[in-house]
């Protein structure tokens, strides 16, 4: 990416912040929460999606029979179905339907899938007439713009901005000016719509293949209108939509809603099995007529979907339930929204899955860098999706400039190096080991030189860089340096092996000392590698040779400590993730699994100490020293985050712990030019939370690098990791 193409996407963001940001915010934030109350009524909420996720693994992995059975169920039903190719096919289907009715005008329920292949488009193309039925839909279809949200597709927009647009469109008789009156307004509307149109369109959330039962989701019920109002029925769905029977629909109805809205049932879950069995409606006769003059045809749309299917590292999009949890749980879409973080069709986490697998490597590059992989979405999807994987493969095959053949992938053939061609900016990023090592061996000059406003002009130009952003200040004695000379511990109760990250040895080296001096006072003997890359930073630019070659050194370190019957110990919680999460992606299953299972945040094993009888009295006292504390995501997401309020609370601190669930940071993601506004714009909650009569006058700790940068650049106080409060 060049220079002026990291100030127009800068640009493009500053935009949507300032424009559509607010109301993003506020609905996707409302969404996520609504979903923590919802799913916290169900007992088996965990089995729930354990038991959805088995029935799409199932039903992909038996696609193809699965659509055979579904064939003659709709043909006995006395419908038709179409296994349509790709958009093109689709479309031509779709419109020969259209014709041979003499239809002119087509209403449909909303439909991702019917967005993705742009129907409205290609029946326009044939002066038709098509209205969508749905109202956000409907909204964005007057204002000529596209969805920016899975499930809430004009969530960008307020009901001021709406109001406007109506009054400009239709001129009404009386003030819009509250939701009800803009409802009943677009119901009138669109009812004289429904009421005259020849075809009807709809999506479909889920297709049964024993029955040929659809499944149809939604909060307004136009869908049933849309079925019931006309005599023509065109059902369009993606393959992957295909589950193997009616009884598996119970999961997904439980989750849908909860997952995307908070809902704990959506307003409308209506079952077809098509062609319906509802009279046949003549409006202007005002007559009915009989049910058997119904047709219905379902277009099955491959487009891409069944070799996703063969793709190791794409088939787990194919599980998809469009949902929309991905994006209200992420931090950047809550500011951005679909405008910028999607694609052709689909927006949030999800989107580069099937964006890269419909429409291509080029359309997912454009948003695919706002992942910042810090797996919230992985808990909040409802089938367990590991999107960041997804993501990170996508950036890696984007950096290779891969079409979709993936040979080398499939072909299980691992490169030895990265792309000559790679961008300059994740090189950089991702080579951070190299800058650090540098970065020490030559300080303080190292520092000095960097800060230089020509330094950092020429860093903003030719790597994209922000200026405005601190950069960090190596430490010339590392902590691997400083642990050399300690003196060894007497006697001690346990032996564990210190992860050193990059960050610990090299920047933030106090966190680190502190940690070994909180070990040594529990009686605990503390070693550490001779290795310091986790390869999280190359694993973040898509850079996944360097990222594998980094996890190997770091098991060929670690492993035999582990069997040796040694503790890992890991100050960083996005390396901790690393080892608990994506080492399974990056390393055999042995030593992964070996190495999840023998290493612990530091807290975490800190705490683990104290439960089991080391002396409390040996670390800092906190006598009521008061806090504000605020935990790193992805401890949340691996759910050890607990621990370190557990012990500070022991200790007698006084904590106010932090509710918000991102600081913007992300690593290498708030330094960059492009998107240094929207990382800003996250960790705007964040400062205000620690401003607060409450906490101002609080020391502020944060657990993660990330965090501890970013609220430095926020606040006005200074921050440090917690452990360095506990340390004797």
């Amino acid at each position: 990416m060049t220079g002026n193409a990291r100030t127009t996407k800068a640009e493009h963001i500053r935009h949507l912040l300032e424009t559509e940001g607010d109301a993003v915010a506020a609905n996707t934030q409302g969404f996520n929460d609504g979903r923590y109350e919802s799913v916290a009524d169900l007992e088996d909420y965990e089995a729930l999606k354990e038991e959805a996720r088995a029935i799409k693994e199932d039903a992909i992995e038996r696609l193809p029979d699965l659509v055979d059975e579904l064939r003659e169920a709709v043909e006995e039903n006395g419908g038709t179905l179409y296994l349509a190719d790709d958009a093109a096919d689709a479309n031509r289907y779709v419109r020969d339907v259209v014709a041979d009715v003499d239809g002119d005008s087509v209403v449909k329920s909303k439909s991702m899938t019917t967005e993705e292949l742009e129907l409205n488009d290609a029946l326009e193309a044939d002066d038709v007439e098509v209205v969508e039925t749905d109202l956000g839909e409907w909204v964005l279809q007057v204002a000529d713009e596209a969805p920016s949200h899975i499930v809430a597709p004009a969530i960008h927009k307020s009901r001021e901005s709406i109001a406007e647009l109506f009054t400009e469109v239709f001129d009404p008789d009386e003030d819009l000016e509250t939701a009800a009156d803009l409802t009943m307004f677009a119901r009138r509307k669109l009812a004289e719509k429904i009421v005259d149109a020849d075809v009807g369109v709809t999506g479909a959330n889920f297709v049964t293949a024993d029955s040929g039962t659809m499944a149809l989701v939604t909060s307004e019920g136009n869908a049933r209108k849309t079925v019931t109002a006309t005599d023509t029925h065109v059902a369009v769905a993606g393959v992957e939509k295909v589950i193997p029977s009616v009884e598996d629909l119970a999961p997904f109805v439980e989750l849908i809603g909860r997952s995307g809205t908070g809902q704990d049932i959506t307003s409308y879950v209506s079952l077809l099995t098509p062609p319906v069995g509802s009279p046949t409606l003549d409006f202007d006769a005002d007559e009915t007529g009989p049910a058997a003059d119904r047709e219905f045809h379902l277009v099955l749309v491959d487009n891409g979907r069944m070799d996703m299917r063969e793709d190791d590292d794409l088939r787990e999009t194919l599980y998809c339930i469009r949902c929309s949890a991905c994006s209200n749980s992420c931090a950047n879409f809550q500011q951005v929204g679909g405008h910028a973080f999607g694609g052709e069709t689909y927006s949030g986490g999800i989107a580069t899955g099937w964006e890269a697998g419909i429409e291509g490597l080029d359309v997912a590059a454009e948003f695919n860098d706002l992942c910042t992989g810090c797996s919230r979405c992985v808990n909040a999807c409802p089938v367990g999706i590991d999107i960041p994987w997804i993501n990170t493969v996508v950036r890696d095959r984007v950096n290779r400039g891969e079409d979709a053949e993936f040979d080398w992938l499939v072909d299980g053939l691992v490169p030895d190096a990265e792309p000559a061609g790679l961008d300059p900016q994740k090189r950089l990023f991702g080579n951070f080991s190299t800058l650090a090592k540098l970065g020490s061996a030559t300080a303080p000059v190292s520092n000095w030189l960097s800060d230089l406003s020509v330094s950092r002009g020429l860093m903003e130009r030719f790597v994209g860089v922000d200026r405005r952003r601190d950069l960090p200040t190596f430490q010339r004695e590392t902590l691997r340096e400083w642990a050399a000379d300690r003196p060894p511990v007497r006697n001690p109760d346990r032996q564990v092996v210190l992860f050193p990250d990059l960050y610990t040895n090299h920047v933030q080296v106090e966190r680190g000392k502190a940690a070994v001096r909180a070990l040594e006072a529990l009686g605990v003997a503390v070693r550490l590698p001779d290795v310091t890359a986790s390869g999280r930073a190359p694993l973040s630019q898509g850079m996944l040779a360097t990222a594998r070659e980094h996890a190997t050194d770091v098991a060929d370190a670690l492993v035999p400590h582990v069997e040796a019957g040694r503790d890992v110990v890991v100050v960083e919680p996005s390396d901790y993730a690393l080892f608990q999460r994506e080492y399974e992606r990056l390393l055999d299953e042995d030593r992964y699994e070996t190495l999840a299972d023998g290493s612990y945040e530091v807290f975490e094993y800190v705490y683990g100490l104290l439960a089991n009888g080391a002396d409390a009295d040996a670390l800092a006292d906190g006598s009521g020293e008061r806090v504000a504390y605020h935990s790193h995501c992805q401890q949340r997401t691996l759910g050890v985050e607990t621990y370190t309020e557990a012990v500070l609370d022991d200790l007698g601190f006084d904590v106010v712990t932090s509710d918000v669930e991102c600081c913007g940071m992300a690593g290498s993601f708030g330094y960059k030019r492009e998107y240094y506004d929207v990382s800003m714009a996250v960790g705007e909650d964040l400062a205000t939370q620690f401003s607060t009569d409450e906490t101002v006058d609080r020391t502020v700790v944060a657990s993660g690098t990330s965090c501890l940068e970013q609220l430095d650049d926020l606040l006005a106080r200074p921050s440090k990791h917690p452990i360095e409060l506990v340390a004797p």
